[in-house]
């Protein structure tokens, strides 16, 4: 079976089974993202303001968000990003996840061109092992 941290990150892709320990064993830094009671996108700003530890300062605008992913001073060399419950999300939530997917999708590529690797992963509830 191909792990997913074999590969070059390539859009958002369904999370490997025990995530955490996997992106361990790959040296990947590992956020989660928690979609599962996000309904408008101060809420998913502030999804990722937790998910990815970042401070107050955060812009919680899509622009932050990108300069955040794409900012090496932030994260460096490869990263994986959990949204979790993220098919559950986009089935509630079209527009927001379509907004979100371009913002991500465009950090994962500009990481690439920086020669870092974004990995964007999609975890639903009943596999997430809480």
């Amino acid at each position: 079976m191909i792990q997913v941290f074999d590969e070059v990150p390539n859009g958002i892709q369904q999370a490997p089974h025990d995530c955490r320990i996997t992106a361990a064993g790959y040296q990947v830094a590992l956020r989660e993202v928690d979609l599962t009671v996000v309904r408008d996108k101060e809420a998913l700003m502030m999804a990722f303001l937790s998910g990815l530890a970042l401070t107050q300062s955060f812009g919680r605008n899509w622009d932050a968000l990108y300069d955040v992913l794409t900012d090496p001073e932030q994260f460096s060399g490869r990263l994986a990003v959990v949204l979790y419950d993220y098919t559950h999300f986009k089935k509630k939530n079209a527009k927001l996840c379509a907004e979100m997917d371009g913002v991500l999708l465009d950090a994962q590529k500009a990481a690439a061109e920086e020669g870092r690797l974004l990995w964007l992963l999609a975890q639903e509830r009943e596999s997430a092992g809480r």
